[in-house]
């Protein structure tokens, strides 16, 4: 994407993407208000695991590879992310450091919003942010279900004997870190 965007792109852009379809026009407005443009250029680093969590993030286009790192060195993709999602905001919202690491992969456009600014609009009582904080929640509950299906996938292939220590090791983190209905 060559040209600058427009007022009227990010809007309808913000309007189709299902963290923002809550928020009427005036809230989208107090949002957008805050947002920065931030162009990514391929293999970009946007942030590494264990940084400070400044901002979070939406996708406007392009791919964003989300990578963990290994005690034993190197790192393993443990997602893709695409246009409309989001990616940062755990660390936002709990204070914590990153827990990953995310990369652009091709060229690329993200909407950055901006920890500071985004924690001003809360303390004035925008419902904008308390909108989006909600909806930040469902995404963390929906990546929590899909997480705890895949464990439950894999702890359901094995069933440990006693000489499987890893294994028995396993199903008690699956079911320490179930979410339950």
């Amino acid at each position: 994407m060559d040209h600058p965007l427009t007022l009227e792109e990010v809007i309808s852009f913000l309007l189709q993407t299902p963290l923002f379809e809550d928020l009427d026009p005036s809230e989208l407005a107090e949002i957008v208000h805050i947002m920065q443009i931030q162009r990514l250029r391929d293999g970009q680093v946007i942030f590494r695991e264990d940084d400070p969590g400044d901002s979070w993030y939406v996708i406007f286009q392009g791919t964003a590879v989300v990578t963990k790192n290994l005690t034993e060195g190197g790192s393993r993709v443990i997602a893709l992310l695409e246009s409309r999602a989001i990616f940062g905001e755990m660390a936002v919202l709990d204070g914590s450091s990153r827990s990953a690491n995310v990369t652009a992969r091709g060229e690329g456009v993200v909407f950055r919003v901006r920890r500071d600014e985004f924690e001003d609009l809360l303390e004035t009582g925008s419902l904008a942010a308390y909108k989006l904080v909600l909806a930040m929640a469902r995404v963390l509950c929906q990546r929590q279900r899909n997480l705890t299906a895949q464990l439950s996938t894999v702890r359901g292939a094995q069933d440990p004997g006693p000489e499987d220590s890893l294994t028995r090791k396993m199903a008690e983190l699956v079911d320490a870190y179930t979410v339950s209905e």
